[in-house]
């Protein structure tokens, strides 16, 4: 699922410059499996599975992994198009310091929804 996270997100111009004051480490947690996203300037610089004690992260995402499998989809289906659809039916948890998450809201959008698209952009 975040199989060429870094490639697709650093090579989209745009969304690097929108994200270009962003330096955050990210906690994504699908199921029980989770995944740290670190981003420094904008740009994914590395994407691994989270350690099981004590992981350093700005900010948590927290769902079941069928709800990531459905927002993952190529066109997911209604109530799982955004991540704040999925905050409204009490599948995903924002945790942490949110000032970075809803200062860079879209930007944090677009990297989250980037495995929808089983193919690079180009």
């Amino acid at each position: 699922m975040f199989d060429n996270l870094a490639e697709r997100v650093n090579g989209n111009a745009a969304l690097v410059r929108r994200g270009r004051f962003v330096n955050a480490t990210v906690l994504v947690e699908v199921g029980t499996a989770g995944y740290l996203i670190r981003i420094a300037e904008g740009r994914v610089v590395e994407v691994g599975p989270s350690p099981a004690l004590m992981p350093n992260w700005t900010f948590a995402l927290r769902a079941p992994h069928d709800a990531w499998e459905k927002f993952w989809q190529p066109k997911p289906p209604p109530g799982f198009t955004d991540l704040f659809a999925l905050v409204r039916k009490r599948l995903l948890r924002i945790e942490g310091d949110l000032h970075p998450f809803m200062a860079n809201l879209l930007y944090f959008k677009e990297v989250l929804a980037a495995p929808r698209y089983r193919e690079a952009t180009r």
